[in-house]
C-alpha cells in the first residue's frame, strides 16, 4: 500500500523556484485527503556537496514555514522535499516529489551588466521609434546550464538564436523604478549551441518613458533612455563559466516597430523585419551601430514576488460583420484585456488598421470613453507570404475591434483575441441557481483579470490604467478569494510604502505620475489611503502570511498616525479634500464625489476602522504597546463618531445607505444603535425599491450590513434587482465585466455623458465577497483558512449554490440546495484545518478534515 505523500513544496508566493530573490524562502505544502492531521514534519534540503535534514519537527505548521537550512547564495540551487507524521500512522509519509529552488543575483556586486540602448539622438518629447539591440558570441565547449538575468528601462522581449526567451509580456512590469526595477531569471540552456550564438532584444518605451497618465499622458516619467540590462551566464560542462553582459560591445538598430505606446497602440512595418536579426547570420543590411551605455544602481534590481503577465486564453470572434465601406467589425462576445493576433497575406505595402473599443454606439465603436488612449494598431505587409502577427508592447481593453484594409475576405479563424493578465493561480469559484447572478460573478472575474496586469489598476482601456489605492482596498477580499494574488499585491504594497510621503500621506494611486494637475499636490484621503492598513490585514487573513503583515506595518502605522494628527483631540477627521462615497449614483456625471453621504462621516468612520485594524495587526505581531495604544485610539474615534454623526432619533446625520452601512460593518455603534441603523438601512433600500444608492465606499458593505442586522431578505432583494442602478441591471444590458458607473450605459442605450466612463472597473464587483461568504457560505475564521465557518444563508428564491476555494491548506468547498424539508449541504474541510457548519435555524456543528453531508431535517431530529 502506498503511503500518502504531501504535495511538492512551494516557495513564498512564487509560481516556481527559479530566480528567487529571497535567500531563505519560506516553504508551504498541502496534505492529501484522508491523511489525518499532521503532528510533525521533516524537511530535506539537498544542494551541491551536502544534504541537510531537520529531523522530526513537532508541529502542525505547513504554510510559509521558515527555511530550515543555510541561506542560499547567489545562483545557488537546492532541491527540497518534505515528509510528515500523523497520529494514525506509525511511519512517516512518503517524501514529497522534489522541488528545485534557485537563487537569482542577490548582491549588487553580482551584476556586470549596464544599460544599453540606441546611440542616435532622439527628441525626448516626440514619439520615438523603438530600437533593437544585439550581441554575437561564441561557445567553444558543451554547455551544462545557462541563465539569463534580464530587465530594462522601458519594455523588452529577448531572443537567442532567433528563439523567444520566456512567454511573458510587458516585462519588467511597472514598479517605482528609481527604487525597484524587477529582473527575471530564465533558464536558456536549450537556446544555446556549441558554436556561434546571438542574443538580441526588442525594446519599447512602456511606463518608463512612454506617454502615460491623464489627458493623454506625460512623457519621460522616469527617464529618456530606452535600454536593456541583461546578463547571460553560461556554465560549461567542465565547470568554467562565460558571462555575456550588456556593455559597449553590443549593437543597436531601429526595428520594424515604427511606433509603440501602451495607450496609442503599435505600428509594425513587416517590410523592415529581418526574421534572422537575432541569429549569427542576421545582422543583414541594417545599419547596426554602437550602443549608448547608461547607468543603473544594481542595488535597485530586485527579483519578482509573483508571476509575470502572460496570455491565459484565446478567443475567436463570435461575429465578423463587413460594413458597406469594406471594414470588418468583430465582436468577441466578452470585454477583455489583450490584443489581436492575425494571420494575413497580401501585397507589399498593404496597410491594415485595427481599432478597439469596449462597446458600440449606433453600430460603431464607441471610442469617446477611451479619451486619448487611441488603441490603434497598424500592420504594413511585406508581400513575402502569410504572416502571423500581434503587437508586442501594447495592451487594449475591448470587446469589439474594427479592421480596415484587410485584403480579401476576413474569416473568424484568421483573427484571435489573446487575453493577457498577471498569470495568477485561480483559487475561487462560485455559481448558483440564478443565471444572472452567475453572469455577475463571471463579470467580476473578468474585471479582475483585466485589471491585474502587473499591478491592480482601475481600468484597462482609457488614458489612466493606474494603481488606484481605494479600488483595491475595497476589492482585496474578493480578489484574494478568486486568485492567489498575494505576490502581486505584496509587491505593489511595497511600492505604496515607497511612494508614501514622510508625513504618512498615501497617494491616490501608485506608482505616482508626478505633476498630474487634478491630483497634485497629493492630499491624504479616506478609503484610498486606508489601503495601507486594511489590505495587508486582508492578505494576512486570507493567506496566513505574518511576514507580509510585518513588512507593511510601518506604512500602516504612519498612515494612522497621520490621520490622528489631522483629526486632533476631537478625533474627527473633518477637514481636507475627500472623495467620500465616490460614484454614488445620485452624484452628477461631472462631479462623482458629490454623493449623499457626508465626506467627513466617511473619513472618520475609516479612521476608526483603520485604527482598529492597526491594533489587530500589532497584536498579531506581538507589538503589545502599539496594540493597546491603537485600540484606545479606535475606541476614542468610535465614540467621537457616534457623538457627531448619530442623532438622538437613532438616524445618521447623513440619512444614506452608505452612512448606515459604514456604521454597522465598521462596528461603530452600540448593539441597540446598530439594530436601529440596520432597520433604517432596510427601510431606505425598500423606499428606493431595492435600487443601489451607494458608491465605491458603501457598495462593498451594504449587503453585509443588512445581513448582520437581520435583513437578509432585503440584501437578496438588492442583489437581484434588475432596474438601474443595480448589479444585475448591467447584466441585463449585456455587460460582461463590471462597470465603473452604475449607468455607464443608460437604459436607452446611450453612453453616460461623463468624461469618466469605463466598462471594466472591478470596485463595484466587491459584492462577490458577500456571494462567497453568505450565499456560498465559506468564511475564514483564522489566518489562512486554518479555521473555517460554513454558514450559507439561502434567500431570494435561489435554490442552490456552490463555491470552492483553494486555501493555503487545500480545497475548501460548500454546496447546498433547498429541499422540501429544509436544505442539504455538503462541505469539504482541507487537511490541517477545522471548521464549524451552521445551517439556518440549526446549532453549529464542529467538522474535521474531509467531506461532510448535513441535512437540516436530520439535525432537527438529533436536537430533539
Amino acid at each position: 500500500m502506498l503511503r500518502p505523500q504531501p504535495s511538492p513544496v512551494s516557495f513564498e508566493h512564487l509560481p516556481d523556484g527559479l530566480g528567487t530573490g529571497t535567500p531563505a524562502p519560506r516553504l508551504s505544502w498541502t496534505l492529501p485527503a484522508a491523511t489525518g492531521p499532521q503532528d510533525a514534519y521533516e524537511l530535506e534540503v539537498a544542494r551541491a556537496g551536502r544534504l541537510e535534514r531537520t529531523g522530526r519537527v513537532a508541529g502542525r505548521d505547513q504554510v510559509l514555514v521558515a527555511w530550515p537550512a543555510e541561506p542560499l547564495a547567489s545562483r545557488e540551487r537546492a532541491t527540497v522535499r518534505v515528509r510528515v507524521w500523523t497520529p494514525a500512522a506509525a511511519e512517516p509519509s512518503a517524501w514529497s516529489e522534489p522541488r528545485v529552488v534557485e537563487a537569482g543575483l542577490l548582491a549588487p556586486a553580482d551584476w556586470r551588466a549596464v544599460p544599453v540602448g540606441a546611440g542616435w539622438e532622439e527628441d525626448p518629447q516626440a514619439e520615438r521609434r523603438p530600437a533593437r539591440v544585439r550581441k554575437d558570441f561564441c561557445l567553444d565547449r558543451p554547455v551544462a546550464r545557462a541563465r539569463l538575468y534580464v530587465t530594462a528601462h522601458g519594455l523588452y522581449e529577448v531572443e537567442i538564436n532567433g528563439r523567444r526567451v520566456g512567454d511573458e509580456i510587458l516585462a519588467p512590469g511597472w514598479t517605482v523604478y528609481p527604487h525597484r526595477l524587477r529582473y527575471r531569471t530564465h533558464d536558456v540552456t536549450a537556446h544555446l549551441t556549441e558554436s556561434a550564438n546571438t542574443i538580441g532584444a526588442w525594446l519599447a518605451d512602456g511606463w518608463y518613458r512612454g506617454k502615460y497618465g491623464f489627458d493623454g499622458g506625460t512623457r519621460n516619467i522616469y527617464g529618456t533612455d530606452q535600454c536593456l540590462i541583461a546578463q547571460l551566464e553560461v556554465t560549461y560542462d567542465d565547470g568554467t563559466t562565460l558571462v555575456v553582459a550588456t556593455d559597449s560591445t553590443w549593437s543597436a538598430a531601429p526595428g520594424p516597430i515604427l511606433t509603440s505606446g501602451l495607450y496609442e497602440g503599435e505600428t509594425f512595418d513587416a517590410r523592415l523585419h529581418d526574421r534572422a536579426w537575432a541569429t549569427p547570420s542576421g545582422a543583414g543590411p541594417q545599419n547596426w551601430t554602437a550602443v549608448r551605455t547608461g547607468v543603473r544602481d544594481p542595488a535597485t534590481l530586485v527579483a519578482p514576488l509573483g508571476p509575470p503577465v502572460r496570455c491565459t486564453q484565446e478567443i475567436t470572434p463570435v461575429t465578423a460583420t463587413r460594413t458597406e465601406d469594406g471594414r470588418y467589425l468583430l465582436d468577441f462576445g466578452q470585454n477583455l484585456v489583450g490584443r489581436l493576433r492575425v494571420t494575413v497575406d497580401g501585397p507589399a505595402g498593404t496597410t491594415l488598421t485595427f481599432r478597439h473599443a469596449e462597446v458600440l454606439q449606433d453600430g460603431e465603436l464607441a471610442t469617446r470613453p477611451l479619451r486619448e488612449a487611441y488603441s490603434v494598431d497598424t500592420l504594413i505587409l511585406s508581400g513575402a507570404g502569410p504572416l502571423s502577427w500581434e503587437p508586442r508592447f501594447t495592451l487594449h481593453g475591448f470587446r469589439y475591434a474594427e479592421v480596415t484594409g484587410w485584403p480579401g475576405e476576413l474569416t473568424p479563424e484568421s483573427v484571435t483575441a489573446r487575453v493577457y493578465h498577471t498569470d495568477m493561480r485561480r483559487t475561487g469559484w462560485f455559481e448558483c441557481s440564478d443565471p444572472l447572478v452567475n453572469r455577475l460573478h463571471e463579470n467580476v472575474v473578468w474585471s479582475m483579470r483585466g485589471n491585474f496586469v502587473d499591478l491592480p489598476t482601475d481600468c484597462p482601456q482609457r488614458d489612466e490604467r493606474l494603481g488606484w489605492t481605494g479600488d483595491i482596498q475595497v476589492f482585496a477580499p474578493t480578489a484574494s478569494y478568486l486568485y492567489d494574488c498575494a505576490g502581486l499585491l505584496d509587491s505593489w504594497l511595497t511600492d505604496v510604502g515607497l511612494e508614501q510621503f514622510p508625513d504618512g500621506t498615501v497617494p491616490w494611486y501608485v506608482p505616482v505620475i508626478p505633476g498630474e494637475p487634478m491630483w497634485t499636490p497629493i492630499h491624504p484621503g479616506a478609503a484610498w489611503g486606508d489601503v495601507a492598513t486594511l489590505t495587508p490585514w486582508t492578505l494576512f487573513r486570507r493567506f496566513g502570511d505574518l511576514g507580509l503583515l510585518h513588512r507593511h506595518y510601518p506604512m500602516a502605522k504612519a498612515w494612522v498616525d497621520l490621520v490622528e494628527r489631522l483629526a486632533g483631540p476631537t478625533r474627527l477627521w473633518d477637514t481636507g479634500f475627500q472623495l467620500g462615497d465616490w460614484l454614488d449614483p445620485a452624484a452628477p456625471p461631472d462631479d462623482p464625489a458629490a454623493g449623499r453621504t457626508d465626506r467627513y462621516l466617511v473619513a472618520t468612520a475609516y479612521f476608526a476602522h483603520s485604527a482598529r485594524h492597526l491594533a489587530l495587526s500589532a497584536a498579531e505581531l506581538a507589538y503589545d504597546a502599539d496594540a493597546a495604544h491603537y485600540g484606545r485610539l479606535a475606541d476614542e474615534v468610535t465614540e467621537a463618531f457616534r457623538h457627531r454623526y448619530l442623532l438622538p432619533s437613532g438616524r445618521m446625520t447623513s440619512d444614506s445607505a452608505t452612512a448606515y452601512a459604514l456604521a454597522i460593518v465598521f462596528g461603530l455603534l452600540t448593539p441597540r444603535q446598530r439594530q436601529a441603523a440596520g432597520d433604517r438601512l432596510a427601510q431606505l433600500v425598500a423606499e428606493d425599491d431595492a435600487r443601489i444608492a451607494t458608491g465605491f465606499v458603501g457598495t462593498p458593505l451594504i449587503c453585509d450590513a443588512l445581513t448582520d442586522t437581520g435583513h437578509l431578505d432585503t440584501a437578496y432583494r438588492l442583489l437581484l434587482q434588475t432596474e438601474c442602478p443595480s448589479w444585475l441591471y448591467t447584466v441585463t444590458m449585456g455587460a460582461t465585466t463590471i462597470w465603473e458607473r452604475w449607468d455607464s450605459l443608460r437604459p436607452d442605450g446611450t453612453l453616460n455623458p461623463g468624461g469618466m466612463t469605463s466598462f471594466n472597473h472591478y470596485a463595484l464587483g466587491a459584492v462577490a465577497d458577500w456571494l462567497h461568504r453568505v450565499v456560498g457560505g465559506i468564511t475564514a475564521t483564522a489566518p489562512g483558512y486554518r479555521e473555517i465557518a460554513f454558514r450559507p444563508r439561502p434567500g431570494g428564491g435561489i435554490t442552490w449554490a456552490r463555491t470552492r476555494h483553494e486555501t493555503p491548506y487545500g480545497t475548501a468547498s460548500s454546496s447546498w440546495q433547498v429541499t422540501p424539508t429544509g436544505m442539504t449541504a455538503r462541505f469539504t474541510v482541507p487537511e490541517g484545518c477545522t471548521a464549524t457548519a451552521e445551517l439556518p435555524g440549526r446549532a453549529p456543528v464542529a467538522l474535521g478534515p474531509g467531506e461532510h453531508l448535513l441535512d437540516t431535517a436530520e439535525l432537527a431530529e438529533e436536537a430533539a
